[in-house]
């Protein structure tokens, strides 16, 4: 590599860049990069299911509930039924004090706790949907579900 000093008798301007400082900081960017992605990047391992939805086994103790949001107001309907959030609270543990008597008392071997499947609207805000959930919740029951429209040509695969 040679270096020139202007000695060379030209009163022209010298028009060589020198890269030597550009590369140094691009090399010291490059160590500092390199070390600093493995420590923003954290993640969990998690197996996600590989499923695209599951059939759902309706059964007669189970509460079916359509939720909208039309025109802003929740609306929830319990069957065909419109309730305000206290009577789906309200109907929601006398359902399942029913269902648990009929099956021998909350100490009773094999007792099966009825589902809530909620039929939410697309267009349908999260606080009603949330609501909802929350109320049954607050009534006693632990599974809560979604029903769902499976996209055209879609095929249901257990794994």
């Amino acid at each position: 590599m040679a270096m020139s000093v202007g000695e060379s008798g030209d009163d022209a301007p010298m028009s060589d860049i020198n890269t030597t400082p550009m590369v140094d900081v691009m090399l010291v960017l490059l160590i500092i990069f390199l070390i600093a992605v493995p420590v923003v990047i954290q993640t969990i391992d998690l197996a996600l299911p590989k499923v695209q939805f599951e059939p759902t086994t309706t059964k007669p103790e189970n509460v079916a509930l359509s939720v909208t949001g039309a025109g802003g107001q929740c609306q929830v309907y319990w069957g065909m039924t419109k309730v305000s959030h206290q009577e789906l609270l309200d109907r929601g543990v006398e359902k399942l004090k029913k269902e648990i008597d009929r099956q021998g008392g909350i100490n009773a071997a094999g007792l099966e706790l009825p589902e809530v499947h909620i039929r939410g609207d697309v267009n349908t805000p999260y606080r009603c949907i949330g609501a909802t959930i929350y109320t049954m919740q607050m009534a006693g029951f632990v599974k809560v579900g979604f029903i769902s429209e499976p996209p055209p040509g879609a095929t249901t695969t257990r794994m």
